[in-house]
């Protein structure tokens, strides 16, 4: 990390969890160190009811190393990667877990399981991804999607991106979330699309396309989170420089910003995804285990809301 400050759990996912039951959560190839960790952490800490799936030889092997005694665990062997996913969709399916963790598989090999029609979790909406960030010493959360599994959205998939986004803030306390299309400038040009994309967003959302929150852009990065900025180029909109969630205009330009909030400012990226009939954690290994367990935390909240 470039940043030598520590990360730090959002202690308000602690209050929001703290009167809720631990919620049942299929863990997808748990053999492997750090996904056990983050399941054994997410446990103690009373979130979450693990279901670990994968090699029974592994899950055991790693389960003495980092010495969780696994007597009390649910623990069902699968094979392979593919089979590991399909288990973990099956249990949500039957309603033995209310939502999925990614462990040591590939993450389009377990969307892949989400998402096939026999596997029952898909609902009207398309599935996205929200990194929820927070800095160290402020209490002020912001959204950034979708940086994870659509990798150039066009219209349509940005409506589903951003109620995906806005549901996630409702079920974590936020009322009328404040949404911010991003692009390169406040003012449409044909020769950037995003812009155009995002003032079409805008113009359905006012129609009714986007419920409990307020929808504005294109923006630009500074004038959606700084106040001065929108403030000294004449930016006049309820969303500029207060925004809650930033609607990035692909895969890439998400996965730019928030590692440069993690790596230059120690930023805790809990990363989940929304618009499937359960949640889903996707944990990464670079992962510090603050936004590992900022992740389970949110996805209990979710799955018990």
């Amino acid at each position: 990390m470039l940043s030598r400050i520590p990360f730090e759990f959002p202690g308000y996912l602690g209050d929001l969890t703290r009167a809720l039951a631990p919620v049942p959560m299929a863990v997808a190839g748990a053999a492997h160190p750090l996904v056990m960790d983050s399941a054994r952490r997410a446990a103690e800490a009373g979130f979450i009811v693990p279901i670990l799936i994968g090699d029974a030889d592994g899950i055991s092997a790693v389960a003495r190393d980092i010495g969780w005694d696994l007597d009390a665990v649910r623990m069902v062997p699968a094979g392979d990667e593919r089979r590991a996913c399909e288990t973990a969709a099956a249990l949500a399916r039957g309603r033995e877990a209310a939502a999925i963790m990614k462990g040591h598989v590939h993450t389009d090999a377990l969307m892949r399981a989400l998402l096939a029609r026999d596997a029952g979790l898909r609902t009207g909406t398309r599935v996205s991804h929200v990194f929820h960030m927070t800095l160290p010493g402020r209490d002020r959360v912001l959204h950034i999607t979708d940086a994870a599994v659509n990798i150039q959205p066009g219209v349509d998939a940005k409506l589903d991106i951003v109620r995906n986004a806005v549901d996630l803030a409702h079920r974590l306390g936020l009322a009328t979330p404040k949404v911010a299309m991003l692009s390169g400038a406040e003012t449409v040009n044909p020769s950037m699309p995003s812009s155009g994309e995002a003032a079409e967003v805008v113009r359905r959302a006012a129609n009714g396309g986007i419920a409990g929150a307020v929808v504005d852009g294109p923006f630009g990065f500074d004038n959606a989170v700084s106040p001065e900025a929108a403030k000294l180029k004449g930016v006049d909109s309820p969303i500029a420089g207060a925004a809650d969630i930033l609607v990035v205009p692909n895969l890439e330009a998400g996965n730019f910003l928030f590692k440069q909030m993690v790596y230059f400012m120690s930023a805790t990226a809990a990363g989940i995804v929304m618009g499937a009939k359960v949640p889903v954690v996707l944990t990464s290994r670079a992962d510090p285990p603050e936004a590992r367990l900022a992740a389970a935390a949110i996805a209990a909240v979710v799955a018990s809301k």
